[in-house]
């Protein structure tokens, strides 16, 4: 596969929103994304060509969040309006609302198995609800400034939250409690997530940083100064090794978490880019930003070996990003985005770095010759088996040379021998059957009787004898092979 079909390609691009996209999410079966916008609408597109776009209008104000919930039968929409809606997507568009926080509502997020619902607020506080009815459970209250993310873990046992007050807080769902918090960072806290596994958590924050830690250490796992203004969203990749980030300098950035580096960097949007989400498959991911567009891209390189993307992504440990400082954007890369922008929009440049190594590695050059030694192997076993297929078909004309006429005639002969010994076996056991006294009593009984005394014949009866003796006498030929019997025949 060549490294143009390895890169996201943008796949389409919908418009409809009147004002800047604020959050995305895709259905669980990718055949919906949901869109909210600064125009207090929530956009329901289908992915499917030829299918319109659905348009629901309630809020009375900017749509912050948006997300569906994990059957796709609802999708939740939260509000500066401070109102949380739960809308059926679909051409009705049928919704139910009720006021969450007494401030704007910055996220929503339903649990895993779509039973819960948590918002965040500007209040400085985050509630848990229940999706049916929509009846409040509880409330943390331990930030001091305004709740901007809210998520549950994949397990719904416990709750992440990012806040204005610089910190992440770590929840318990069942004590209530604070589990822990996380302090380093620089700006306000955007947005938080946790990873697939449960075992991490990342947050995209206003110091243009992207931060991993361990939920069971609490340690800072990976640090990625990599964008040049604000971090506004950030979602994890389905298989938990990428991770895509969206930033108002305008720029989409893919993220290796395996081996700590950027992969690629995608220019599409004309404006920041405030939001990015993978599908639940991975498969896709989309963005949206102030141009009030929502493109769909296609991931592309999660389906190769993960070797080939460094091989083809090679230099650009410059853009690395477990340093602790930022040395700004390579030589290449501001030229490769300098291109870019002299390129419309729906041609979605992708600017991998600073292109191929000038050397082979040598964890690739050991993996080359690995790959040369087992093709060896794979040919030395192609001709250990042409040898054997040489030899089955020269036994194979053997055979059919068995089957010449002359051969046939051959056998034919042999059957009269075989005959005559089965005509004098029988003669021998008849006569052995005589001599025994149970068969000379049998013969003495029968001599008594006269003709008249024994009993007459019935017609099927004397047709069967008559049939019976009509009948050659063939089991000295069961014994022989098929092919002889039908020649004697």
């Amino acid at each position: 596969m060549s490294s143009v079909m390895d890169d996201p390609t943008l796949e389409r691009h919908f418009k409809g929103h009147r004002d800047a996209v604020t959050s995305l999410d895709f259905s669980s079966n990718m055949k919906q994304i949901a869109s909210g916008s600064v125009d207090a609408c929530v956009m329901i597109w289908n992915t499917r060509p030829q299918m319109r776009a659905y348009r629901f209008v309630g809020h009375k104000d900017a749509v912050t969040c948006v997300q569906f919930s994990p059957s796709g039968h609802l999708v939740a929409s939260a509000s500066r309006d401070k109102t949380v809606r739960l809308w059926v997507p679909s051409v009705k568009g049928e919704s139910t609302v009720f006021r969450a926080h007494t401030g704007t509502v910055r996220s929503v997020s339903f649990s895993s198995d779509g039973q819960t619902l948590l918002t965040a607020s500007d209040d400085k506080s985050i509630k848990v609800w229940t999706v049916h009815r929509q009846k409040f459970l509880f409330s943390l209250n331990q930030h001091i400034n305004w709740v901007r993310c809210a998520r549950f873990s994949p397990d719904g046992r416990l709750i992440v939250s990012a806040s204005d007050d610089k910190t992440v807080k770590l929840w318990d769902k069942n004590s209530r409690e604070c589990i822990h918090s996380f302090c380093e960072h620089g700006g306000y806290v955007s947005h938080a997530d946790f990873h697939p596994s449960g075992t991490c958590i990342a947050a995209a924050c206003t110091d243009n940083t992207v931060k991993v830690w361990d939920i069971r250490t609490h340690k800072l796992l990976q640090h990625y100064p990599v964008h040049s203004a604000t971090v506004n969203s950030l979602s994890f990749h389905p298989s938990g090794n990428y991770l895509i980030t969206a930033s108002s300098d305008s720029t989409l950035k893919i993220l290796d978490l395996l081996e700590g580096r950027l992969l690629y960097t995608l220019h599409g949007h004309q404006g920041p880019a405030s939001c990015v989400s993978f599908s639940r498959t991975g498969e896709f991911f989309a963005s949206g930003g102030a141009d009030e567009q929502v493109m769909l891209w296609k991931t592309n390189f999660d389906s190769v070996d993960y070797s080939e993307v460094l091989e083809q992504k090679g230099a650009r440990d410059e853009k690395a990003s477990v340093h602790s400082s930022y040395r700004g954007p390579s030589a290449q890369e501001s030229g490769a985005a300098g291109q870019s922008s002299q390129k419309s929009s729906s041609t979605a440049p992708v600017s991998p770095g600073a292109g191929q190594p000038d050397s082979v590695p040598a964890a690739l050059a050991s993996t080359l010759q690995h790959i040369i030694g087992q093709l060896d192997v794979l040919t030395q076993t192609v001709a250990i088996l042409e040898q054997r297929l040489t030899l089955t078909e020269d036994k194979l004309k053997e055979c059919m040379q068995m089957q010449h006429p002359a051969h046939r005639r051959d056998a034919v002969g042999l059957l009269q021998p075989v005959k005559q010994a089965s005509e004098d076996d029988k003669q021998a056991s008849d006569h052995e059957l005589l001599s025994s006294p149970a068969s000379s009593a049998l013969c003495a009984d029968l001599t008594e009787r006269s003709p008249q005394q024994q009993p007459p014949l019935m017609d099927a009866e004397r047709s069967e004898a008559r049939t019976e003796a009509a009948e050659p006498d063939l089991s000295t030929r069961m014994d022989l092979p098929a092919g002889e019997l039908l020649l004697s025949a």
